[in-house]
C-alpha cells in the first residue's frame, strides 16, 4: 500500500505577508481544517519539516541568500517588491519550506515514503537566483531538485509546474542544464510574463524546457489534454527518475488570480496521471510542494483531491 507524506510546520503559517495579502497563512490552516475533516490526515504519515542550510539553499541561489534573508527578516515587517513582504517569522518559514521538500525528496528516495506533498510555505517558484519575486523568496522545488542529484545521486530530475503561473525562476535556474525537464502548465499571457511555447531552453539545456500556454477559460479537459498531449510524452523521452510537481491550485475557477477553469475533479485526474506515468518509469517517486491558490475554498477542496490519489498511489 501507498505510504503518503505530509510535511509540514507551524512557522509557515507565521510567515505574515500583511493584511489583504493573497499569500496568506489562511490558506495552510484551511488546508488542514479540510483534510482533517475528510479524514486524510489519518491517513498520511504527518512530519515536522526540517531547516534547510545555507549550502542546501545556496545550491541554486547566489552565496549570501540565507543570511540576507536573516537580516531582512530581522529588521520586522517590510516589501521586498510590489507583491512580496516577510515578517520576522518568514526567515524561519522559508528555511522551513525549503528543508521539508528536501525531507520529503529524501524519505521518497529511500523507499520510507511512496510520495508526498509539502503543504509549506511561502512558495518558491517565482525565486529567481538572485532575488525574491511574486510572493516566493527561495525556490523549493529547485533546491529539492539539486539536492536529489548531489547528495542522492539522481541524474535526471523532471519538474511538472501546473501553478497558473509561469515558474520564471525554476526554469531560469535551469534552462542551461539538460539533466533536469522543467514543463509548466500556465495561463498565457499572464503574470510573470514568461512562459511562450518558444521558450525551449538553452544551450547545453535547449530542449529540456516545455511550456504549455493555455488561454484564459480553458477548462479541465484542455488543460489535462496538455499534459497527456504535450508533457507526458517529452517526460517519457527523458525518462526521469523522480518527478517533481510546482502544485498550484490557483488554475481553479474560484481563484482570484486566475481565468482558468479547472476543478476539483481536473487536479485529481492531473494527479492520478502523473502517478500512473511515474509508476511506470520511476517508481512512483513523486514529491509535490504546494504553490498557489488563492481561494480558500477552492484550494482546500483541490488539495484534498490531490492527496486522495496519492494515498491511492
Amino acid at each position: 500500500m501507498a505510504t503518503t507524506g505530509f510535511v509540514q510546520h507551524p512557522l509557515c503559517v507565521r510567515h505574515d505577508t500583511g493584511p489583504g495579502h493573497p499569500e496568506r497563512p489562511e490558506r495552510l490552516r484551511a488546508i488542514e481544517r479540510r483534510l482533517e475533516g475528510a479524514g486524510i490526515l489519518s491517513e498520511v504519515v504527518r512530519h515536522e519539516a526540517r531547516e534547510a542550510s545555507a549550502a542546501e539553499i545556496e545550491a541554486v541561489h547566489v552565496a549570501g541568500t540565507t543570511a540576507r534573508f536573516a537580516a531582512l527578516c530581522a529588521e520586522g515587517p517590510r516589501n521586498l517588491d510590489g507583491d512580496t513582504a516577510v515578517s520576522v517569522d518568514s526567515y524561519g518559514a522559508l528555511l522551513r519550506a525549503a528543508g521539508g521538500a528536501l525531507d520529503a525528496v529524501q524519505k521518497v528516495a529511500s523507499g520510507t515514503w511512496t510520495n508526498a506533498f509539502c503543504a509549506l510555505r511561502p512558495p518558491g517558484h517565482h525565486a529567481e537566483e538572485d532575488h525574491a519575486m511574486g510572493f516566493c523568496l527561495v525556490n523549493n522545488v529547485a533546491i529539492a531538485a539539486r539536492y536529489l542529484q548531489r547528495e542522492l545521486d539522481f541524474e535526471r530530475i523532471a519538474i511538472l509546474d501546473w501553478d497558473v503561473h509561469h515558474g520564471n525562476g525554476t526554469q531560469h535556474l535551469f534552462e542551461d542544464d539538460a539533466s533536469v525537464f522543467y514543463a509548466s502548465l500556465h495561463q498565457y499571457p499572464h503574470y510573470p510574463g514568461t512562459g511562450a511555447a518558444d521558450e525551449r531552453g538553452r544551450e547545453n539545456g535547449e530542449g529540456a524546457t516545455l511550456n504549455c500556454p493555455l488561454p484564459s477559460g480553458t477548462r479541465n479537459a484542455d488543460w489535462i489534454g496538455a499534459l497527456e498531449t504535450h508533457v507526458l510524452p517529452a517526460f517519457e523521452s527523458f525518462a526521469p527518475q523522480f518527478v517533481l510537481i510546482s502544485a498550484g491550485f490557483d488554475a481553479h475557477r474560484r481563484d482570484p488570480l486566475s481565468g482558468i477553469e479547472l476543478d476539483e475533479e481536473g487536479f485529481a485526474v492531473l494527479t492520478r496521471r502523473v502517478l500512473d506515468f511515474a509508476s511506470s518509469t520511476c517508481g512512483g517517486r513523486v514529491v509535490s510542494l504546494l504553490e498557489g491558490g488563492y481561494d480558500l475554498e477552492g484550494l482546500a477542496g483541490s488539495v484534498e483531491a490531490h492527496m486522495r490519489e496519492l494515498l491511492a498511489g
